[in-house]
């Protein structure tokens, strides 16, 4: 990894990795690993003629790939689908799996944004693109550590490269949550009562998958929810049943929990 390369928001000077993170309400600069702890002024922060100010405040970029229909077309042509999966029992990995993974794999959680200082490896920021629709997230940040950035990434283009196969449609999954802190983990247990103290999401490794509902890109060839839940099931299976992932079928919140593995 060169001095000065720049990958998404986050920038190698001198060994120590600023990254720009989203938090709740504000862009600021949120996490950093050191390889040496050193103080860098601003004057002394500039990479491939990028200054400290310009991250802390960015020009708007758009994303076109943040666009997306407000809402999935009615009705819909059917898909080939096997519809024999039984969901619920094919993805049932314990939390216990998840967090066992989780925390061999991932970063030390931590406690509020501010806190990513202490991060222990890299993490790379989660955006939408051809492959995936990242949704508003409300309690938790875009980021993922790489190897789970990677399975993000594989799972989504199988799942459009799996429609297109079968007579096509404009759909991508649709990530519902990321990376949390404790903090927002607390914050969400007080919405929902369901929601679990001791959480993979913390590692960086985890990350949640609509099944109720797609982005949807085009009316050219409508399809149904049912469908693609099943299309998206199938997808998840393969990768899990080739060791890739561990998968979680949440029904209260109509998503599958996916963590990461490491190779076998």
């Amino acid at each position: 990894m060169k001095r000065g390369t720049l990958f998404t928001r986050m920038l190698i000077v001198d060994g120590v990795i600023f990254i720009a993170a989203t938090g709740v309400g504000a862009l600021t600069i949120n996490a950093t690993i050191a390889a040496t702890r050193q103080t860098i002024s601003p004057e002394q922060f500039k990479a491939d003629s990028i200054a400290i100010s310009d991250i802390l405040n960015p020009a708007p970029i758009h994303n076109p790939y943040a666009v997306r229909m407000d809402s999935m077309p009615p009705g819909g042509v059917r898909l080939e689908v096997d519809r024999g999966i039984a969901i619920g029992r094919e993805f049932n990995d314990s939390n216990y799996l998840h967090i066992g993974e989780a925390s061999v794999m991932g970063i030390d959680p931590i406690n509020e944004t501010t806190d990513a200082w202490n991060v222990c490896r890299p993490i790379v920021r989660v955006e939408s693109c051809p492959d995936f629709y990242v949704d508003n997230l409300t309690h938790s940040l875009p980021y993922l550590v790489p190897e789970a950035e990677q399975l993000l990434h594989d799972i989504g283009k199988a799942f459009r490269d799996s429609l297109q196969s079968r007579g096509g449609g404009e759909y991508r999954v649709k990530v519902t949550s990321i990376l949390r802190t404790h903090s927002s983990v607390r914050r969400l247990r007080r919405r929902n009562r369901n929601a679990v103290g001791g959480s993979a999401h913390l590692y960086g490794t985890t990350f949640d998958l609509s099944y109720s509902n797609f982005a949807c890109d085009s009316l050219s060839t409508p399809r149904t929810t049912e469908d693609l839940r099943l299309l998206l099931a199938e997808i998840l299976r393969d990768f899990r049943r080739n060791g890739r992932c561990y998968v979680k079928h949440e029904r209260k919140q109509s998503c599958f929990h996916i963590t990461t593995r490491r190779p076998s």
